[in-house]
């Protein structure tokens, strides 16, 4: 397959997102567990995002110098245009892990390590995900039209049900878990298993963690076919994602008390779907610039959100 990745951009990634999460690993071991303020959701927020541009300006420059400067725009706009399809459909996950934290109880103070680790997960699986689905597409080109039907089908879902509760008994994992684990409802601050007379039992800490990270890969599944249908390159493909989801933490906390106020967002990323499933089935007929996708991506995000916005505010004078 192609791909611009050589190994020394593959070790310099690395080790930007190992010397990220070790540092946001020390900054959270310092401060200690406790409830995040809005201003301190907003700067981290920024400093990811921060961090993820200046990684596609690095390699912006790094491409300049060694293909040109048209191939270091070209990929440079499609390592954005990924980033910000996948930062844009994370929002849905972080309204899931709203409502596992809410079902589950978990304190304000805890949230923050139950998302560090459950990220951490996710990262590892998501990497997983985007190495297959890589090696799918180079070896049957055909895929690019499953995943294109896969994601109008889903787009149209998401529409047809924006507002759909999370089932969190029903699922595979939560039976699972319940069959084949001895679980405590009881919180022993971050611990994930506790020993009483000789036994092991599972904290809902741990019950938490998990379902973060494979929630956070079954959305994985909607927005992985989506950024293949801007770039098959599995560098920028695995880049992108992950950078987006380093940030998820801090954006978990900086949009969760203002959930209900995007209550239209579903309809926005429903409709990016369909768009980019429908640019994947079309892509042996017209291949559509990577900045119009992107400036399709943002104008679906933006409307619903405006008119989120706009909604409540008339329902509020309304009443």
């Amino acid at each position: 397959m192609h791909t611009i990745g050589t190994v020394e951009l593959w070790a310099v990634f690395g080790a930007i997102v190992l010397i990220a999460l070790v540092i946001d690993f020390l900054v959270l071991k310092v401060s200690g567990s406790h409830k995040v303020s809005f201003r301190e959701a907003a700067l981290w927020s920024m400093a990811w995002i921060g961090l993820a541009l200046l990684f596609n300006l690095g390699l912006w420059w790094w491409l300049g110098q060694q293909s040109g400067r048209a191939v270091a725009d070209e990929i440079a706009l499609e390592f954005l245009t990924g980033y910000v399809v996948e930062k844009a459909l994370a929002i849905d996950n972080i309204f899931v892990f709203l409502l596992i934290f809410t079902r589950f109880r978990v304190s304000a103070e805890l949230q923050q390590r139950a998302l560090m680790v459950g990220i951490l997960g996710a990262i590892v699986l998501r990497a997983i995900l985007i190495l297959v689905g890589a090696a799918l597409i180079a070896r049957f080109h055909w895929i690019l039209y499953v995943f294109g039907v896969f994601l109008i089908y889903t787009g149209i879902k998401m529409a047809r049900a924006p507002n759909e509760e999370a089932d969190f008994e029903g699922n595979p994992l939560m039976r699972w878990m319940r069959r084949h684990l001895r679980l405590t409802d009881r919180y022993h601050g971050t611990a994930l298993s506790v020993v009483d007379n000789g036994v092991r039992y599972f904290t809902p800490m741990f019950v938490v963690m998990a379902l973060i990270a494979v929630t956070d890969v079954i959305f994985a599944v909607d927005s992985i076919p989506a950024i293949f249908a801007i770039t098959e390159d599995p560098f920028i493909v695995l880049t992108s994602n992950v950078f987006a989801v380093l940030g998820l933490r801090a954006l978990f906390f900086l949009l969760a008390g203002m959930a209900d106020r995007f209550h239209l967002l579903n309809y926005g990323l429903a409709a990016t779907l369909v768009f980019i499933g429908i640019k994947m089935m079309i892509v042996d007929v017209w291949k559509v610039p990577v900045g119009l996708s992107l400036a399709v991506v943002a104008l679906c995000i933006g409307t619903s959100m405006v008119a989120s916005h706009l909604v409540r505010r008339r329902e509020r004078h309304g009443a």
